[in-house]
């Protein structure tokens, strides 16, 4: 498990980091780059709030979250949503418990700015994220026009602890096998809201 997982904005002193972080192989094409994150970050700062998750002095993950966006598979006149754009947490590192820790920081983000449900988009199919945010609460509420599934978890009135999204651990023969097989969560998140 992490020692004591932190997220950082996004400084000219770790972008280099935060670019550097790889999934493994077979997630790639479930998540876009840190780079191409960034850059829809700068291109929509309103709405997007990069994050690099670091353990210690390692940048072992990046997370950015979205707020008030209005999404069209909730027809005309919805309240916009927030939560999870992206997240990857580094090959190295996974099933170590960072991407909890990193949902459950963007669903306190979230509650702060007044927001009682976190929305994720995800890519369907083998070595995706379904299996991770199914097992953190998120429910799927069906497939986006671009063929993501769209998934919501309420929020408890309370913030969250990486802990608290319970249903997570892993023993470490589960461990062992997701990383000899690939399979099990991820931790590699959607693509982006859909407008």
């Amino acid at each position: 498990m992490p020692s004591a997982p932190r997220l950082e904005k996004i400084t000219p002193d770790n972008v280099t980091d935060a670019c550097r972080l790889r999934v493994r192989p077979e997630q790639a094409g479930f998540v876009e780059s840190v780079a191409e994150s960034l850059a829809e970050a700068y291109a929509s700062p309103d709405i997007a709030w990069p994050r690099l998750v670091c353990d210690g002095e390692e940048a072992v993950g990046f997370v950015m979250a979205f707020f008030d966006v209005p999404f069209d598979f909730d027809g005309p006149g919805a309240a916009p949503r927030s939560g999870l754009w992206r997240l990857a947490v580094s090959a190295d590192h996974q099933g170590a418990g960072y991407g909890r820790f990193a949902v459950a920081a963007v669903c306190d983000e979230v509650r702060r700015r007044g927001g009682s449900t976190v929305t994720v988009t995800y890519k369907p199919g083998d070595h995706g994220p379904e299996g991770f945010y199914a097992r953190l609460g998120f429910r799927a509420l069906g497939m986006t026009d671009d063929g993501e599934v769209l998934a919501e978890l309420d929020l408890p009135e309370r913030d969250l602890s990486w802990s608290d999204l319970s249903g997570v651990d892993r023993t470490e023969a589960e461990r062992t096998e997701a990383d000899r097989t690939g399979s099990g969560p991820t931790e590699v998140g959607p693509a982006a809201p859909a407008a």
